[in-house]
């Protein structure tokens, strides 16, 4: 597949290689579970307790990243297919079929083992009703527990206490007596105490360097350099010593492309001349990430910031996991992640990213078959323009569905979007 190619001959850089081999080596520990005797829950990356299953030596497993690295590695349009032909209509969240095409063909990972069975389905964020539905597909199939953690809607913009506690309330009652029963261990409130401190520590590091792209030229790239950065804070490695490690690492490697004045590194190696500064609304497209990256590095286009990057969690308004208040800050963590604020707390965030970071204009990447993005992005990108008076772009793809990507459709797209910015810097004087 072109995606795999372009993908094995892009460059990277330390830190991208050293979270694909943190990866790689979680996956064969997944693995190795069932020889082993650990278990394993499936678990969604927004709002998930990762610190909590690691007290219980429970491994998470996400679907969703299952699927996105499908679709890098160009398996994910047999995979929708099989599940199509199954019977799950094509509008579906592609995230979905491509899980259960997986399912269906022998759930291999992507260092060619075998995923094992969920021994817990713990769903605990439900501001997607799509998750809901998925888990009741993967608890017909897995015939094993399922425990569900309601997580209230930030529909006033903000945690209630009363919010605060109904989440604390079923932690108490239901989330911990499921890993109780599944592990046969009891709770330790001081082992996720740790778990929590080690993740505050990574998420001081983590909040520093997406804001590093505050500087000019920008040291990052907060969207498809930002998806290998975000990984191992919202997935498995959160509250672990080598989330500390890898984030302090980064950090140290940021630091030092400021002192050099350097921009991000792109899939043909470092960027030149940053010419544009975008931040961007929406997930990426994986089955053709790197020939997506690589349109906006010819134009010399950086993404300074983007929504994409707080999927898992917020921190730039100062949340950290507290260890002095462990459940309710896994409650505050929960109801935290970004398609669980309403449209006027979303769009007051990125129209302020605009402005702190300096950027020249504000995209949205539509994707087709996610609902919880996608609703009220054309709401959102207008009242982005009206209140920063910088030029909104609008493109479309999909997650993993490769017939819903057009290259030579977004090309085009953004190449008139980044002319209709030199237009309007060219009105205004701006060279």
């Amino acid at each position: 597949m072109a995606g795999q190619e372009a993908g094995a001959s892009a460059h990277k850089d330390p830190s991208q290689l050293r979270q694909k081999q943190m990866l790689a080596e979680y996956f064969t520990r997944l693995a190795q579970a069932p020889e082993t005797g650990g278990r394993c829950a499936y678990t969604f990356v927004p709002g998930n307790l990762t610190e909590l299953l690691l007290s219980f030596d429970v491994l998470p497993v996400l679907p969703e990243i299952n699927a996105l690295q499908s679709g890098m590695r160009g398996k994910s349009r047999d995979y929708i297919a099989l599940a199509e032909k199954l019977g799950h209509s094509e509008d579906v969240c592609t995230y979905v079929k491509c899980d259960i095409g997986m399912l269906k063909s022998g759930n291999i990972g992507p260092t060619g083992q075998r995923i094992p069975a969920p021994s817990l389905l713990l769903l605990s964020y439900t501001g997607c009703f799509t998750f809901v539905k998925w888990f009741e597909l993967l608890r017909e199939q897995y015939r094993c527990p399922a425990v569900m953690l309601h997580v209230p809607y930030q529909g006033d913009g903000r945690i209630t206490a009363s919010m605060r506690s109904y989440v604390v309330d079923q932690l108490r009652k239901r989330v911990i007596p499921a890993l109780e029963q599944v592990t046969g261990k009891a709770y330790d409130e001081e082992r996720l105490r740790e778990l929590l401190a080690r993740s505050a520590a990574a998420e001081n590091d983590f909040s520093w360097i997406l804001e590093a792209a505050k500087n000019i030229p920008s040291p990052i790239d907060a969207y498809f350099g930002g998806v290998y950065y975000i990984s191992p804070i919202f997935t498995a490695f959160r509250g672990t010593p080598e989330a500390v490690s890898y984030y302090r690492e980064l950090r140290a490697e940021v630091e030092e492309r400021l002192r050099l004045k350097k921009g991000p590194v792109t899939p043909k190696g470092e960027l030149g001349r940053e010419r544009y500064r975008v931040v961007v609304e929406g997930p990426p497209n994986w089955t053709s990430f790197w020939q997506f990256w690589e349109m906006f590095a010819e134009e010399g286009a950086v993404v300074v910031a983007s929504s994409y990057t707080k999927v898992g969690g917020i921190y730039e308004n100062g949340f950290r996991h507290d260890p002095s208040r462990p459940l309710e800050s896994l409650a505050e963590y929960c109801m935290g992640c970004y398609t669980n604020l309403n449209l006027p707390t979303r769009t007051a965030m990125l129209a302020r990213y605009l402005q702190e970071y300096r950027a020249d204009g504000f995209l949205v990447n539509s994707v087709k078959s996610c609902d919880s993005f996608s609703a009220g992005q054309l709401l959102i990108l207008r009242e982005v323009e009206n209140r920063t008076g910088k030029p909104g772009g609008f493109i479309e793809s999909d997650l993993v569905d490769p017939r819903y990507f057009s290259a030579a459709n977004v090309k085009n797209r953004l190449e008139s979007y980044f002319q209709m910015i030199e237009q309007k810097r060219r009105r205004e004087g701006i060279s």
